[in-house]
């Protein structure tokens, strides 16, 4: 094993970490946001809804621009980007530019998230062995990094904007020091003279499969981290600081998860996981939405993470596998997945206003349930066969 694809690996993991942190960091605060600007729930879902529609217009596009440029020039322009709008999300002083830097955040990260998993998919296909969870597991650790900060920074008295400029300014110089790790693509060679991608192909019928269920999983794990601070905060009448802790309780239980979730799948097989993940996490929300106190809500996130960890990083690296060359495919998951994003936040804020919030919210427990049904119509072998294409001598070029 070189020191090339060792580097490689820990780079992937931290751009998860860092995506992780990023976006966390917006999550968390987004009580704050709502107390500074005056908004109502509906504006918080149209502020989401933003969120999620720049970044599923980036996702969309980035099945072609993942053929031309692949991950690793795409990450080393999109990393940075992502904590510049951050950076304008915090200091924006109305609701009109609240959306505009919201849409402008959201497309940056629609090509980070994209570009992460082709990345960690040519990780992956050098190692040969599964890592995706792993490496997903570093944006866990990025998240609950966020929650902490974020509940320290309510602590200190810190304002919003202070708080995610701070978290934008740290981001910048270590997404310049890991993009030097990246790996190329596998298979196509891209930035490398004299050789070019294939045509592209119509992508097979599991990669939309996966992506139904990335959808599923995408919108539960949005849930959570959108609409998880006001539920503890407005329903079940807990202190912002305990409200926020409920977003790193569940991103722990989504890195336990995570941590084992490579050598779970090689005993027993994706299909299986995802079946049982997805009952899980039917159940374990239903725990959370009748919980009778804060402090049992936010023990119960704990648990939903666990349960539904695993999902949508065996999507992302089944669809990766589904394909000789992974980008395209990953990308059309991914924006299948973001569209739960960009669907969840209106859904459950205009069902808040109609009804209450507790309601808006059982759409988790559904969830959980489509994706074990749509994970059972999966083929039933162990993997989706994964062509190791990347020659070990090719990785000395990654620099």
């Amino acid at each position: 094993m070189t020191r090339d694809l060792r580097a490689a690996r820990t780079g992937a993991v931290l751009t998860f970490v860092l995506a992780g942190l990023l976006c966390g960091s917006m999550t968390v605060r987004i009580p704050a946001l709502s107390d500074k600007l005056g908004l109502s729930e509906a504006s918080v879902g149209a502020t989401l809804l933003v969120w999620g529609l720049g970044a599923l217009v980036t996702m969309q596009s980035m099945r072609g621009v993942m053929t031309r440029f692949g991950s690793r020039s795409i990450l080393r322009v999109a990393a940075p980007l992502t904590a510049i709008t951050l950076a304008l999300l915090a200091v924006a002083p109305s609701f009109p530019l609240v959306l505009a830097a919201s849409g402008l955040f959201g497309m940056a990260f629609g090509a980070v998230d994209v570009a992460m998993n082709a990345q960690g998919s040519a990780v992956e296909r050098a190692y040969g062995r599964p890592l995706m969870n792993g490496m997903h597991a570093g944006w866990c650790v990025g998240a609950i990094s966020a929650g902490l900060l974020g509940t320290a920074a309510i602590a200190a008295g810190l304002s919003i904007t202070v708080h995610l400029t701070l978290v934008a300014l740290l981001a910048l110089p270590v997404a310049a020091l890991v993009s030097r790790s990246y790996l190329p693509d596998p298979v196509t060679g891209v930035g490398r003279p004299g050789k070019e991608r294939p045509a592209r192909r119509r992508m097979p019928p599991v990669v939309y499969l996966l992506g139904v269920i990335a959808f599923c999983a995408f919108m539960v794990e949005g849930t959570v981290a959108d609409w998880n601070g006001l539920y503890l905060r407005n329903v079940l009448g807990a202190p912002e600081a305990l409200a926020a802790l409920g977003y790193p309780v569940f991103e722990a239980g989504m890195l336990a998860g995570r941590l084992t979730g490579d050598r779970v799948r090689a005993r027993f097989g994706a299909r299986g996981m995802m079946v049982a993940s997805g009952l899980a996490t039917a159940a374990t929300f239903g725990v959370v939405l009748t919980a009778p106190t804060a402090p049992i809500a936010v023990s119960a996130m704990l648990f939903v993470g666990m349960a539904v960890a695993t999902v949508s990083p065996m999507a992302m690296s089944l669809a990766g596998g589904a394909t000789g060359d992974p980008g395209p495919a990953i990308a059309q998951t991914g924006a299948m997945g973001y569209a739960g994003l960009l669907l969840g936040p209106v859904i459950i804020g205009f069902l808040s206003d109609l009804v209450t919030l507790r309601v808006g919210l059982g759409i988790a427990v559904v969830l959980g349930v489509l994706i074990a049904v749509a994970a059972w119509f999966l083929p039933r072998s162990r993997a989706i066969a994964v062509p190791l294409e990347t020659p070990r001598r090719e990785l000395s070029m990654a620099a």
